[in-house]
């Protein structure tokens, strides 16, 4: 630009400046006038002689390459459409809102992504043959075999597991377009199999209702995704597997109780070896003692002496002992008769009692057993009597108690949410009255406990 005086350079705060900026171009009147004011922002020192020249070449090209970046700038806001600033906010707002729903459907997809091995996806259509948990037994083998038959039928090519489209054409072929469909139909149908399968082998019978929802979740975005072939798992199909997934739960669940049966028969067996080995002890000390007594009398009857004190005393003892061994074998021989006892333990189960029996010789035996290992504190007995029918007695307050049960499930817990008051009144409307009965549980090892405890 030839018209610039070699001592100016524009100032950007001047009105004449700003216009130059954007786009309108100087004619040498505003030059001049431009060149004639006062610069109040420029150097009052001199520009020197040699020099200047150089200098004013040099503020001509920043100017230039200026108004060339202007010229860009303003290139690029007009590409996008001229946006005010409130206009580009709201577009980023949209921008970002967008990006979290992607990340969002991302994170979904990714947590319903089926993990299979290698080797499982070489099946032709997902059905594998495996020891399902149903066959170890009888009475659901028929059944299972049955079931997964009609799963294999509908699982082979076109049996109708899955549902798609039959007008999908690709490039204008419907030999081509159906085709695509069958393909992809496997793939969806070994998916799905894959996932049930899975669950299957995994499940637990507390966790069906959730395998269940997860199956129906897989089948629901095979739909989805679908949606364009009208391709989707059909309802019949889903059902079949609902139900192998029931049944094996069921199954399951009949395995834990008959081993937990099992584990309680064995442990009342162990207990009924013991109190029949206890009982046939006691009985042999006692005719062992009927014996010697027999012998000591039939001595003093050969010398004369059948009418004396000590014969009357042996005759006294051997009374006793013939009655102390009749009561042993009608226990031994009777497997209702035995000593029911109401235990609590304050210190372990807060208002809670236990209700049980035991046909051992000695029951204190049984009730230091109790309290030996499986909880903090020793049992407090409320009561323990003998009675020739104690399991009907038992049995008899367990009902009057049923809706109290701690465990619902196994029955053999013989744990009531009562006081040993309410027992006793319960009690006593079964045997009538009561010969001993302590409502006040004494925990005496808890109470010693709570109070070094509180030093």
């Amino acid at each position: 630009m030839s018209n610039t005086p070699p001592n100016w350079y524009p100032d950007p705060s001047d009105a004449d400046f700003l216009r130059y900026w954007n786009g309108i171009e100087w004619t040498d009147d505003r030059m001049a006038a431009a060149s004639a004011a006062p610069n109040p922002g420029a150097s009052t020192a001199k520009v020197p002689l040699f020099g200047a020249r150089a200098l004013a070449k040099r503020q001509s090209a920043e100017l230039a390459d200026a108004m060339a970046e202007n010229q860009r700038l303003r290139a690029q806001l007009t590409a996008l459409g001229g946006l005010e600033a409130a206009q580009l906010q709201q577009l980023r707002d949209q921008l970002a809102t967008q990006v979290t729903d992607d990340q969002a459907m991302l994170d979904a997809l990714r947590a319903e992504v089926i993990s299979t091995r290698d080797e499982q996806v070489l099946q032709e259509i997902g059905i594998y043959e495996y020891r399902h948990p149903l066959s170890d037994s009888m009475a659901y083998r028929t059944a299972l075999e049955l079931l997964q038959g009609e799963i294999k039928a509908m699982a082979r090519r076109d049996g109708g597991a899955i549902e798609a489209s039959t007008t999908w054409t690709v490039n204008g072929s419907v030999t081509e377009g159906r085709k695509m469909v069958r393909e992809y139909s496997k793939l969806m149908l070994r998916a799905y199999n894959a996932e049930a399968d899975n669950l299957v082998r995994s499940l637990k019978p507390y966790k069906l209702p959730s395998a269940l929802t997860r199956l129906t979740k897989i089948a629901t975005t095979i739909e989805r995704l679908g949606k364009t072939m009208q391709l989707r798992v059909s309802v019949h199909y889903h059902t079949l597997r609902c139900r192998e997934l029931e049944m094996t739960a069921d199954y399951l669940e009949f395995l834990a109780r008959q081993k937990e049966h099992e584990r309680e028969e064995r442990d009342r067996l162990r207990e009924e070896r013991r109190a029949h080995t206890e009982l046939s002890r006691e009985r042999e000390r006692l005719e062992k003692d009927q014996r010697r007594y027999r012998e000591s009398l039939a001595a003093l009857e050969a010398i004369g002496k059948a009418r004396s004190a000590d014969a009357d005393q042996l005759r006294g003892l051997l009374a006793k002992l013939e009655s102390d061994i009749a009561t042993i074998q009608d226990r031994a021989d009777n497997y209702r008769a035995g000593f029911v006892y109401v235990l609590s333990n304050i210190g372990a189960f807060k208002d809670m009692v236990m209700i049980g029996l035991t046909r051992r010789f000695d029951p204190e035996d049984r009730i230091r057993e109790l309290g030996n290992t499986s909880v903090p504190f020793k049992y407090d007995m409320h009561t323990m009597f003998y009675d020739k029918d104690a399991v009907g007695i038992r049995d008899q307050l367990h009902q009057r108690l049923a809706d109290r049960r701690v465990n619902l499930v196994n029955q053999r817990r013989e744990f009531f949410y009562a006081t040993p008051a309410e027992v006793r009144e319960h009690l006593q409307a079964v045997v009538g009255q009561v010969g001993s009965f302590d409502d006040l549980a004494k925990a005496v090892e808890y109470h010693q406990s709570r109070s070094t405890r509180s030093r």
